[in-house]
């Protein structure tokens, strides 16, 4: 990508983040494609855009749950003409919060590290479940199964709620839980209507200036969360993705060992992945 004026002050594994003043960032997003806390060297084309656009809808259809961290200004507002051009599709105003030390992690289907955690040992993240569920069946009812937030290149690692209330604190817990399911219970039943299955999905939280609970980064895309096409699901078997989870299959199947570096990733890979994230977004909100 080319350069911003701004001062560059995080990057991330998909994201960069760029200073605005003491209150207000530039959040951009990247083609930078992560799997199994890996960046592949290639770029997903158009993916940060795509994301973008994705987030950018759920952010507004959920705001009346809990704030989040928009700030009501545009790109235009903060950088030269040609810059905001060039970005408007892909970056967003947001607030300065201080992050939440934990992943919100919420299930409504028994699949992923969820499943093989299942299969040792008859629950996910110490939730006790039915005894004989199959892979892909929907859960009995919405789990919040947290994880630690690792440091790029580290792997996020899956906690009990308990560990959670540790490192955040019962009261701060209990409302990261509470605001999670929520969000995440509403979307998939909107998804639903529009023929997405979301199998699960990662939120992440900051506090604000005033102490309040905000949420922030990107919300329900086909990179934080598991998409399934609602008419080829069914128990017992992985429904084919929507998602990175299409290029995280072939990373699998190709007998890595999930150390970077990762392999190269076939070109018509990527290009079906690129397909599969714009279907998504026509699917959810009717753009193309």
């Amino acid at each position: 990508m080319a350069d911003i004026s701004l001062k560059k002050i995080y990057s991330g594994k998909v994201r960069d983040l760029y200073e605005i003043d003491e209150k207000r960032m530039l959040m951009v997003a990247s083609d930078r494609l992560s799997a199994f806390d890996v960046i592949l060297d290639d770029p997903v084309p158009g993916k940060g855009e795509i994301l973008t656009q994705i987030s950018n809808f759920w952010f507004d259809k959920l705001a009346h749950i809990m704030p989040n961290h928009f700030t009501g200004d545009t790109v235009y507002d903060v950088l030269p003409q040609n810059e905001a051009e060039w970005l408007a599709k892909r970056a967003v105003v947001v607030k300065k919060l201080t992050p939440v030390k934990v992943e919100a992690i919420v299930r409504g289907y028994l699949a992923g590290s969820g499943w093989k955690d299942y299969q040792k040992t008859g629950a996910v993240c110490g939730i006790s479940l039915p005894e004989g569920m199959q892979e892909a069946q929907q859960l009995p009812e919405v789990i919040f199964t947290p994880s630690t937030k690792a440091e790029v290149g580290d792997h996020d690692e899956n906690i009990s709620y308990e560990a959670c209330e540790k490192i955040i604190g019962k009261q701060l817990a209990a409302e990261v839980r509470e605001k999670a399911i929520r969000l995440y219970s509403e979307a998939a039943a909107y998804a639903k209507t529009r023929g997405i299955i979301i199998c699960d999905t990662k939120f992440e939280f900051g506090i604000d200036e005033n102490g309040v609970l905000t949420l922030m980064d990107e919300v329900l895309t086909p990179d934080s969360s598991r998409f399934w096409p609602a008419d080829q699901y069914q128990v017992g078997t992985n429904p084919p993705s929507f998602d990175k989870q299409f290029i995280r299959d072939w990373l699998e199947q190709s007998g890595w060992n999930k150390q970077a570096p990762a392999p190269r990733v076939p070109a018509e890979v990527i290009d079906k992945t690129v397909a599969k994230y714009r279907e998504a977004l026509h699917l959810l909100t009717d753009k193309d």
